[in-house]
């Protein structure tokens, strides 16, 4: 790996290990559909509560990070492009469920990385 690809790995996954506040508008799951040739985001609603939860507005129970379990989205996005999925979610979708402008910014970034292992045919995991 060359000395400039090595410095930005680093400065990425530092950046990743940061604090983030998380958005009272929802979050995304982000997936690939390659048989489709699809990037797909689902939104999911929650609630932050005063101690920086993610909660269940159905339960009232915080969201855990790990595991499985079954909530239905509140709306699915797909696109065959990062702009694409970006121009439905943003520009689109009224009211836009994305409330905060670094977690705009982060679902960006992170559906330039799927449509790039989308287009190589290489596995995408959601940072």
């Amino acid at each position: 790996m060359n000395q400039a690809l090595a410095d930005a790995t680093a400065i990425d996954q530092k950046l990743s290990k940061r604090h983030i506040d998380l958005d009272p508008g929802g979050y995304v799951i982000i997936y690939l559909d390659y048989e489709q040739g699809l990037i797909c985001a689902k939104h999911f609603t929650n609630f932050i509560d005063d101690r920086g939860l993610a909660c269940d507005p159905e339960t009232g129970k915080p969201i855990p990070i790990r595991g499985k379990i079954e909530r239905q989205p509140t709306q699915i996005f797909t696109g065959r492009t990062a702009k694409e999925l970006c121009v439905q979610l943003f520009e689109q979708a009224k009211p836009c469920p994305i409330t905060l402008l670094d977690h705009a910014s982060y679902l960006g970034r992170e559906f330039q990385r799927a449509e790039a292992a989308l287009l190589s045919g290489q596995e995408y995991v959601q940072d």
